[in-house]
Parts: C-alpha cells; structure tokens; sequence
C-alpha cells in the first residue's frame, strides 16, 4: 500500500499535471489520510474529504460528485487486500501461479473492491471470491479471512487511508489539469 501511495499515484498525478507532484500527495496523506486511518471508513472521512477539496480551490462541481462516488467505488487498498490474501493462501497451498494469473487476479480484485463496502472490514468479504478462482474451497478461504481479521486493525486501517487520500489527490490532479488545458 505504501508502494501505491508513494510510487504509483505519484507518477499517475505527474502525468496528470506535469509537476512535482509530492507536496500535493503528502498533503492528501496528511490531511485525508490519518484521519481515514482512524475512522476506517471511507464513508465517516467524506466531509473530511470535502472541507479538503474547498481548502485547496478546487471546482464544487467536480468534488461534489468525485468525492461521494470516490468514497463508494475508489477502494485501491481493497483490491491489494484481495489479492495479497489471496496469493498468500495459493502459495501456502502450493499452486503455481504464472504471472498473466497474478495480473489476472489484480484486475479481477480491482472489480470487485468497488463493490466492498465503505466501512472497516469490508474487503474481506471478497477474498472467498478471490480464492475460488483458484479453486480453494470456501472452508480454506474463512481462514484466510480469519487471518484478514486478525490482521485486520492495522490492514483496514492502511487500507482507508489510500483509499481516501486517492479520492482528493485525483480530483485535485482532474481539476489542476483542467485548469492548465483552460489556460
């Protein structure tokens, strides 16, 4: 999770806007983030989301629809969740998994975390899904998401604060980038 907030959204913001694209990052991490990681919900960190997007200029139009919707179906920290647990039980179990399998799987948990629900936990649910792709029965997958539970304060907890902090950061890039193309 940290490799996406710290790597990926990064280049995908500097694509965006073609600046450094750093300061406007770690604001969302700071400002968005700590308390998603608190609340461990993305739904209870929309007005934090929202006073955020006012705080940094940007276009009402815009947030006010990219924020609530972000908070539904932006659930990149899920879709990690998914697939590490996944591929954690698969190894466990010995079944060899080439890597078109694996990208496979990413995108297949990418899906369906929009669907995991704004609150703690909630992407744990899907794991059985992701592991009957494999062919693991059920049985096997409750354990992986007994497992996801244990973990799960610290897990859910990293997992709101991407997800969260991803709905301001890419809004405020959409609209920095707007602006520059208006100019």
């Amino acid at each position: 999770m940290l490799f996406v907030a710290l790597v990926m959204n990064p280049l995908i913001v500097f694509w965006k806007i073609r600046r450094n694209p750093f300061p406007l990052t770690l604001l969302c991490l700071r400002e968005s983030g700590i308390t998603a990681f608190f609340t461990r919900s993305s739904a209870a960190n929309i007005p934090v989301n929202l006073a955020l997007s006012e705080k940094l200029g940007l276009h009402e139009d815009t947030y006010s629809v990219s924020i609530p919707l972000g908070a539904t179906i932006n659930m990149a920290g899920a879709a990690i969740t998914i697939t590490v647990l996944t591929l954690a039980a698969v190894h466990t179990l010995g079944i060899a998994v080439d890597l078109p399998t694996a990208i496979l799987l990413s995108i297949v948990a990418a899906v369906c975390a929009c669907g995991a629900s704004g609150v703690a936990g909630g992407s744990l649910l899907l794991i059985p899904l992701a592991c009957s792709l494999f062919g693991i029965p059920s049985e096997i997958a409750m354990q992986v998401v007994a497992v996801g539970f244990i973990i799960g304060i610290l897990q859910d907890s990293a997992e709101t604060a991407l997800n969260s902090s991803t709905d301001v950061l890419f809004t405020a890039a959409a609209c920095e980038a707007e602006e520059r193309q208006a100019a």
